[in-house]
């Protein structure tokens, strides 16, 4: 399995509506892709700006085949990024 979150911060507080709804039609596309076993978008309730991804993958060929995918290439990357700073972690289970 491979783990990767990913930590976004929205520049404009204005934009967090906008990145909330792309960030779900990114989940939407990307839980439909091959090995994708996990893909979650939460919002800070104690930050509004701030933004989680956690996504579960089975391989790591997986995940390099989503970072080619249409909706790492074209929403993720030209829509998302700009709006945000982000950080992003690839994470091993601790737990169950």
């Amino acid at each position: 399995m491979v783990y990767n979150n990913v930590i976004l911060k929205v520049k404009n507080i204005e934009d967090v509506g906008l990145v909330a709804d792309l960030l779900k039609e990114q989940a939407r596309m990307s839980s439909e892709e091959p090995g994708c076993i996990r893909f979650e978008v939460y919002n800070s309730q104690a930050d509004t700006q701030q933004f989680f991804l956690v996504e579960q993958w089975a391989k790591e060929e997986d995940l390099a085949r989503h970072k080619e995918a249409k909706a790492f290439t074209e929403l993720y990357v030209p829509k998302v990024i700009p709006l945000v700073e982000r950080t992003p972690h690839l994470s091993d289970l601790v737990w169950p």
